[in-house]
């Protein structure tokens, strides 16, 4: 049998090694047949090497894999500061998902849905399954035989548990809502400036339109062909001046009058500058033509 001395350094140089928990199997698998420890001893041996490390920076962990050197929890902000690269954050809605998987397993997608009231991304199941963190442990019996997910032993490692009965009981865990409450997050909001806007009942009670603009405006919008046809009418229906001295003795009918002379000489003039366009294309066309001939 081998000393209990002799075992511990055989068994910390291999966790050391192997960068992932050891199972008591897998570590028994180190020896030959005839120097091969009972587990009872494996067991005793692994204890002192976990009492070993109670004054240092590392602790021997079991978990659902087996047994794995890690940092302790106390230290980890000063050996995060050996990557520059900060560590990966998990969005609300990837680890909500994750933890009604993990207490409600096995579940289907579309009862995580009915749970959280929003649908689950595709994105965020893949992530889950590329991290091994779940996995498709069926599918249930109904139309469409949606695919069925639970945790995995990676979770588990993942989060130092053993099994799943570790996880805190669903009454200990407090609302999220009464999470975000108790936190104060004041100081870390910038003072912004409230605008206040008036009651916009009051803002169209203060607008006075102008009517002769909006009517100006609207004549951009209509056909030459009707601007032509209210000028006209307004010209009928106007009263006939004697003599220049009425027309003098009223400016509003004289500058009415002045408009739309100009919106008809300016109709005129449009018509006929597309009259000659008109009449230079088809020239143009004309000439092409003939030049293509033999």
């Amino acid at each position: 049998m081998m000393e209990l001395p002799q075992l511990k350094k055989i068994l910390e140089g291999a966790l050391l090694a192997a960068g992932k928990p050891l199972s008591l199997d897998r570590m028994e698998s180190l020896f030959v047949d005839n120097e091969r420890p009972e587990s009872e001893q494996l067991e005793a041996a692994l204890a002192e090497i976990e009492h070993d490390c109670q004054d240092r920076g590392f602790e021997l962990k079991k978990v659902a894999s087996g047994y794995r050197f890690q940092v302790r929890q106390e230290v980890s902000e000063w050996i995060g500061r050996l990557w520059e690269e900060k560590p990966q954050r998990y969005s609300r809605a990837l680890m909500e998902t994750l933890s009604i998987i993990a207490y409600r397993q096995p579940i289907t997608r579309g009862d995580i849905e009915k749970i959280r009231g929003v649908a689950v991304s595709t994105q965020i199941v893949q992530t889950l399954l590329e991290h091994e963190w779940v996995r498709v442990v069926g599918h249930r019996d109904v139309p469409g035989r949606p695919a069925m997910y639970a945790t995995t032993k990676q979770f588990l490692d993942y989060f130092n548990l053993e099994s799943l009965d570790q996880l805190p009981p669903l009454s200990e865990i407090r609302d999220l809502d009464e999470i975000n409450r108790s936190l104060s997050l004041d100081e870390d909001k910038p003072q912004g400036r409230i605008i206040e806007f008036a009651d916009l009942q009051d803002v169209n009670q203060d607008l006075e339109v102008d009517e002769e603009e909006a009517a100006a405006a609207l004549i951009g919008t209509r056909p030459i062909s009707e601007i032509l046809s209210l000028v006209d009418s307004q010209l009928a229906s106007a009263p006939m001046l004697d003599d220049k001295e009425d027309m003098a003795g009223d400016p509003t009918e004289m500058e009415m009058l002045a408009e739309e002379s100009e919106i008809i000489e300016n109709a005129e003039a449009s018509a006929e500058d597309a009259e000659e366009t008109e009449e230079a294309a088809d020239e143009f066309l004309q000439a092409d033509t003939d030049s293509d001939k033999p």
